[in-house]
């Protein structure tokens, strides 16, 4: 059936208005009981967050979305369109969008004044019905609300007084649709005083005109907490008129952490040969986990997704890179790329005054060996007092591996060597290539586990390690320097 194109032939279609909200929730009630997946692509929400909008639709709320960065709010607020309808009629030609049947611009009374039912009519896709805009302190009232132009009164020929004089915002512009802004508290406090009329009243008005627009629209917004603090508020009466405040949150668990960066991060390169296993995956987002809980990294500020999700798109490029260089048809991912992620970390994660007086890198290192340590002690036997000492008393798995090392044994690895050499690098090590035999079933999982295990060792104060580049050296710990106590005045040496 072809769509009407005047207005008379969309009275006679059997239309009828309604508004924005009345919109959104009838085509959610009907995708709930159809039981469709409503955010596509957003996890971990399922029982959090989504039900939380879904609930302030149904309502017929005004909702603002409060987290930490990367907890996925804009897309969040963008994945409302598909609620609305798949296009809707206007008036062509109107800057608001008026409905044919229920106008509310000045120009559009006057023209269907004019023109009658012969009125022509234009069709709104919903991708169109979405506006948003990021809040910044310069951003003014005519940006967002509209001002007089002086430009269009001189050329059509009108007073300051007519109501057509006036150039519409960006708000007004998105009326029947939805409007989003993000950060909200980044607005200075005058240009919130000018949204209290669209949320409460839904009215428009501009320079004292004593004409009051009504808009239809469902206005939505997001913010950091952080924001309310350091840079800006957001005034009492604004907070009052958001009807419903939605707490977002990082992922819980290591494993819905993981789907999201699957599905966000570019790793399939080219090279089919170039592969991650979801052993490294699982490490990738236990250096996120890891900063989460960092005492050098400042918590009020976050630690977004992002940063596991551009860490994975460089390791995958270092495999890349490597691949090419060697001519190598299988790469996999070695403990010593990980010093490529550095640039997704130092970019992204804020530190304390502590961490800023160690350098943003050595937190970011140190961050990465705190998630090998995790992986360690949830894969390999533990390292007590005794076993791993390296003693005589000591029994344990780690045993002749340290001994190796105490009797002056060092290696380097690195992530440009061979798979060869880098292999033959670890198995020079007594044992080791042994104990991580439970790692994985391919050399490469196997060697990736040596790895973890020397690293593991460091972290336990049984191995020292030498970064030099992207070259890593295991070697004896020199304990005597670590566990000499400080003479007092008066001792003498025993000998």
């Amino acid at each position: 059936m072809a769509r009407p194109r005047s207005l008379g032939e969309l009275r006679a279609s059997g239309y009828r208005p309604r508004t924005v909200k009345e919109e959104l929730r009838a085509n959610l009630r009907r995708a709930i009981k159809d039981r469709e997946e409503l955010f596509p692509g957003i996890l971990g929400y399922d029982r959090t967050v989504i039900p939380g909008i879904l609930n302030a639709v149904l309502a017929g709320h005004d909702f603002i979305l409060l987290g930490l960065r990367g907890q996925a709010k804009t897309r969040l607020l963008r994945g409302l369109v598909r609620f609305l309808d798949p296009e809707v009629p206007v008036l062509e030609g109107s800057e608001l969008n008026d409905d044919p049947m229920a106008p509310i611009s000045v120009w559009a009374q006057r023209h269907l004044a004019e023109t009658g039912d012969e009125a022509p009519i234009g069709w709104l896709a919903r991708e169109d019905r979405y506006g948003e805009k990021l809040a910044t302190p310069d951003v003014s009232i005519a940006d967002l609300l509209g001002d007089i132009d002086p430009i269009k009164a001189a050329t059509r020929k009108l007073t300051f007084a007519d109501p057509e004089v006036i150039h519409f915002g960006i708000v007004p512009r998105t009326n029947r649709g939805i409007f989003a802004i993000n950060e909200l508290p980044d607005l200075a406090p005058r240009i919130q005083v000018g949204l209290l009329n669209l949320l409460e009243e839904r009215d428009l008005q501009i320079r004292g005109f004593p004409v009051r627009i009504p808009l239809d629209m469902l206005m939505v917004f997001s913010a950091n907490p952080e924001d309310y603090t350091h840079r800006g508020s957001i005034i009492t009466p604004l907070k009052d008129r958001i009807s419903s405040q939605i707490l977002t949150h990082y992922p819980a668990g290591i494993e819905v952490a993981a789907q999201i960066t699957r599905q966000e991060a570019w790793t399939d390169r080219d090279i089919p040969g170039v592969r991650i296993s979801d052993a490294v995956r699982h490490l990738v987002e236990e250096i996120t986990f890891a900063a989460r809980g960092s005492d050098l990294v400042d918590q009020t500020s976050g630690v977004s997704a992002r940063v596991a999700i551009a860490g994975l798109e460089l390791l995958a490029s270092n495999l890349e890179r490597r691949a090419l260089a060697h001519g190598e048809e299988d790469v996999s991912a070695r403990l010593s790329d990980l010093h490529m992620l550095l640039p997704a970390i130092t970019g992204k994660v804020e530190v304390v005054y502590e961490g800023e007086q160690q350098g943003p890198e050595l937190v970011a290192r140190q961050i990465i060996g705190q998630a090998v340590k995790k992986i360690f002690d949830e894969r390999f036997p533990e390292v007590g007092r005794e076993v791993g000492s390296g003693g005589e008393d000591d029994t344990g798995p780690y045993a002749s591996m340290v001994q190796w090392f105490a009797a002056g044994g060092s290696i380097t690895v690195s992530d440009d060597q061979t798979f060869e050499e880098y292999q033959g690098a670890l198995d020079r090590v007594p044992g080791l290539l042994d104990l991580a035999e439970s790692f994985g079933e391919t050399p490469q999982d196997r060697a990736l586990g040596a790895e973890v295990i020397l690293e593991g060792l460091h972290q336990h104060l049984k191995l020292a390690r030498e970064d030099m580049d992207s070259h890593i050296s295991y070697k004896e710990l020199v304990k005597f320097h670590l566990l000499k106590p400080r003479r007092k005045r008066g001792d003498r040496d025993v000998n």
